[in-house]
């Protein structure tokens, strides 16, 4: 994100600093008078002082202020529109976009910087602060959840679009499970996709995991029912309950969504989407909270994403936290989402150029 922002600043930079700079008018001068006759006219005067040099463009970002520079109006809505360009190309959402805007101007409007003090690092320094507050949550401690969680077991349910690894997460996530551990079940709720039932054999045989499963086309809800009632009887920790990717526009299937969830009663719902799809991922995120209800964003591809703003938009528009990242194809690249390392990612140099 803050690359493209910077490549931006920096363009316009340069295009003022390239400006030549505004020529000082010509000095009239005084007519000469007719010399006496024999002698050479006498040369004009001088002016006593040269004439000031005028700064280009690109240098009038400040007024001058006792004890330091004041940023100028025009250079923060220079700014603020380079912004709003470059957060959206970021896949950043409106919403986001007017918030970052709004505390931009707060912090920077008749404030005085000193000497010295680099506007772009100063204006990088308050995206950072204003991106750090939205993307910071309570912690969200799943493991301490599940354990002080009565009667077992603990049930999680998973929805989100088609095509965004949910599958595959429910899978890396017993793998998390474990390694805290937990013991679990994975019910495949897919029913739909004989692939997908096949799939979750495949990971439950390689990971140690019972996996729930009834005939391709039954009932979703019932896979999951039986799922429970194993853990049940078996005094396992935690249910995966799987589910068919349904496009968020589909009644019917959004429906099917919510018996599932009257009949397995979750404790947690979780989003699974791919943070590769940008403004999709905030419209998908926002339609399943209203229809369903969520509680919080697992997101996927995230190590490929190198714009962000989707992952931000998600979590600010739906008021819900960022739980789980996934960053690789390995069992063991789910991990439990930390603001600060979204931030580092979002505000890195390298890709700047």
């Amino acid at each position: 994100m803050w690359a493209g922002l910077k490549a931006r600043l920096r363009t316009r930079r340069e295009a003022a600093d390239a400006e030549p700079a505004a020529a000082e008018p010509p000095v009239p001068s005084k007519p000469t008078e007719a010399a006496p006759s024999g002698r050479p006219p006498a040369p004009a005067a001088s002016p006593p002082h040269p004439a000031p040099e005028r700064r280009g463009p690109g240098k009038e970002v400040f007024a001058e202020g006792f004890f330091g520079q004041r940023v100028k109006e025009a250079t923060i809505d220079d700014v603020l529109d380079d912004l709003e360009i470059a957060l959206l190309q970021s896949d950043v959402a409106l919403p986001v976009v007017e918030r970052l805007r709004r505390n931009l101007r707060k912090e920077f409007a008749g404030r005085k910087l000193r000497y010295g003090v680099d506007a772009e690092e100063a204006i990088r320094a308050s995206l950072e602060r204003s991106t750090r507050e939205i993307l910071t949550s309570p912690p969200f401690d799943l493991a301490g959840k599940i354990r002080s969680h009565t009667p077992k077991p603990f049930v999680i349910l998973f929805v989100g679009v088609n095509g965004t690894g949910k599958t595959t997460t429910v899978a890396k996530l017993a793998v998390w499970l474990r390694a805290q551990a937990l013991s679990c079940v994975i019910a495949a709720g897919d029913t739909y996709r004989a692939g997908a039932i096949e799939q979750l054999l495949v990971h439950g045989e390689r990971l140690g995991v019972r996996v729930i499963r009834q005939q391709e086309g039954s009932d979703p809800a019932a896979v999951g029912f039986d799922a429970i009632e194993h853990a049940r009887a078996k005094g396992i920790d935690v249910v995966l309950v799987d589910t068919a990717g349904r496009q968020h526009t589909n009644e019917n299937l959004v429906e099917e969504a919510k018996k599932i969830r009257r009949v397995t009663q979750p404790a947690l719902t979780f989003f699974v989407g791919d943070a590769l799809t940008g403004n999709d991922l905030v419209e998908q995120a926002t339609l399943f909270e209203k229809a369903i209800g969520i509680d919080g964003l697992v997101l996927t591809k995230l190590d490929a994403d190198v714009k962000g703003g989707g992952a931000l938009s998600a979590t600010f528009v739906t008021h819900k936290p960022i739980v789980f990242v996934g960053v690789g194809q390995g069992y063991d690249d789910l991990r439990p989402f930390e603001a600060e390392w979204m931030v580092r990612r979002l505000f890195a140099e390298e890709a700047a150029g």
